[in-house]
């Protein structure tokens, strides 16, 4: 099997434990290219591209749309607090399509495209599997709660690499930075065994993640010469039923991966309009 087929096959596994061994078999692939001949990851690049038809979850997930998934407030009980990680288990499976996607869909870049997502990918399944683990520690598991499939439908909106480079990776996963603070410190008023291993995790993935959106930031200024704050507000603008600007930003985070300041104030203005 080639390195794209395997990428293919890892993206569309139809369950969690299938996923996480092709990403397994994608570790132990990558090594032995990046080791021996880095060239051979382009053997098989010609090869044709398949577009993704329904999100890989969908076979142990009930969809519905985001305005119909219940988020609660305040955590207040075991179930409530399976509720919150399973909300963030929920985008860390799905950010390990989307890293996959994007190694198997933008073919023939230098080689250290392909590194850096390698690399988003085995974070994001680390990110999985250590919210997922607590989450059963409660008795809970993934697919036990409506799932929105809203990442899924970004990441099929456009195969134009500056577009998904900001939309998804500059933008999307960016909300991530500003959503970890408000959900730390909705777990951290919640008295429960697990919440300290919970904060850690949390911890852990707000640090990868903004390597992740760094990544993101990088790529998409290779992908265009024009990639001013200006350009990336429209594409946002442009697709904004999937990713309305937010109001309120991490700037800290925001400024660790590649977000200037003055960009920063320019994004908080759009999203007053």
């Amino acid at each position: 099997m080639t390195f794209f087929e395997l990428l293919f096959e890892t993206i569309n596994a139809p369950s969690p434990a299938l996923k996480l061994n092709g990403i397994a078999k994608l570790r132990d692939m990558s090594k032995s290219i990046f080791q021996s001949d880095p060239h051979r990851i382009f053997e098989s690049s010609q090869s044709k591209i398949h577009s993704l038809t329904r999100p890989s979850y969908a076979h142990f997930c009930h969809i519905t749309h985001p305005t119909k998934i219940r988020r609660p407030k305040h955590i207040q009980s075991e179930q409530s607090l399976a509720k919150v990680l399973h909300s963030i288990v929920h985008i860390e499976y799905s950010a390990i399509d989307l890293a996959l996607d994007a190694l198997y869909r933008f073919r023939n870049l230098p080689f250290g495209f392909y590194q850096d997502w390698l690399e988003v990918a085995f974070e994001e399944s680390l990110h999985f599997s250590l919210l997922l683990d607590s989450m059963q520690h409660l008795g809970f598991d993934y697919g036990d709660f409506p799932v929105h499939s809203n990442l899924f439908d970004a990441q099929c909106a456009s195969e134009n690499l500056k577009d998904r480079m900001a939309l998804l990776h500059r933008g999307m996963e960016a909300n991530g930075l500003d959503a970890n603070p408000f959900v730390t410190q909705k777990i951290k008023l919640y008295d429960h065994p697990l919440c300290d291993e919970i904060l850690k995790s949390l911890d852990i993935i707000l640090n990868d993640e903004i390597s992740h959106v760094k990544k993101g930031d990088y790529w998409w200024r290779f992908s265009s010469q024009n990639t001013t704050p200006q350009d990336f507000i429209a594409i946002l603008k442009r697709f904004s039923a999937f990713h309305p600007i937010p109001r309120i930003l991490n700037h800290q985070a925001r400024l660790q991966a590649g977000f200037s300041q003055s960009e920063l104030e320019l994004l908080e203005s759009s999203s007053m309009f």
